[in-house]
């Protein structure tokens, strides 16, 4: 799934390139658009910074009432964030500063079906590169985006699925281990140890035939006659790495 924002003060603009979005996902259905609209850069900007949202590409106009959309765009680069950003707008005026702020398309409007499709066609080429090192998980409202090699375990909690990640932190997720499986079985990194853990072999620090220690601290302790198969499985991705 990709999360595609929309931010453009006019309602007729929002709709328009809406419409077009919807029209790209049925000639391209192996891609899973979800999108949502900003009539205000300000309040694109603090969803990002309060809520955690990380939508994949912003639509975003360059004229605003709030703000410009070179300065939402230069905060944006400000607080970390590498979104992918294309500007839809009347003037070639500012195509310069677009570029400084690693614009991927600058879109003159009216903005042609053709013209858009071609963007998206080729930020949906380098995404679906970046995609497979990447994990997205929904929880409550609010999806996180993930590097595969950022997590170093996930333990199951009754409910809830424990996602320890290597900064220390943690995510907690109303879901079930069966579907976290589910998100990581095209990483082979990422093996199951009994019905509790996934751990990430890339984070092993060591093991023998009662534990295995995972970097950060975190021992886990293995159910029986499961270490002969974790060693093989061990040994073989780094074979094959």
């Amino acid at each position: 799934m990709y999360l595609v924002a929309l931010c453009d003060d006019e309602t007729r603009e929002l709709n328009k390139t809406e419409v077009m979005l919807k029209n790209y996902s049925r000639r391209n259905p192996a891609y899973d658009i979800e999108t949502e609209r900003f009539e205000q850069a300000e309040a694109l900007l603090g969803k990002i910074e309060v809520n955690d949202y990380r939508p994949d590409l912003i639509l975003m106009d360059i004229y605003m009432p709030d703000k410009m959309g070179i300065e939402a765009a230069k905060e944006l680069r400000s607080m970390g964030h590498e979104t992918r950003i294309a500007f839809l707008t009347t003037s070639r005026e500012h195509a310069l500063e677009a570029y400084q702020v690693d614009a991927v398309q600058y879109l003159v409007k009216p903005v042609e079906e053709t013209a858009l499709f071609s963007v998206l066609d080729k930020f949906l080429k380098g995404a679906e590169k970046e995609k497979k090192k990447y994990l997205l998980f929904r929880n409550e409202g609010k999806i996180s985006r993930i590097a595969a090699e950022d997590i170093v375990c996930c333990e199951a909690r009754r409910k809830y699925q424990c996602v320890y990640l290597v900064d220390g932190s943690e995510l907690l997720l109303h879901t079930t281990m069966t579907a976290v499986r589910e998100k990581m079985r095209d990483f082979p990194e990422f093996v199951s140890v009994g019905v509790s853990y996934i751990v990430n072999l890339r984070h092993l620090v060591s093991m023998n035939s009662d534990k295995i220690a995972m970097e950060g601290g975190r021992t886990i302790y293995l159910p029986r006659g499961s270490y002969k198969m974790l060693r093989e499985q061990y040994f073989r991705y780094y074979c094959e790495e």
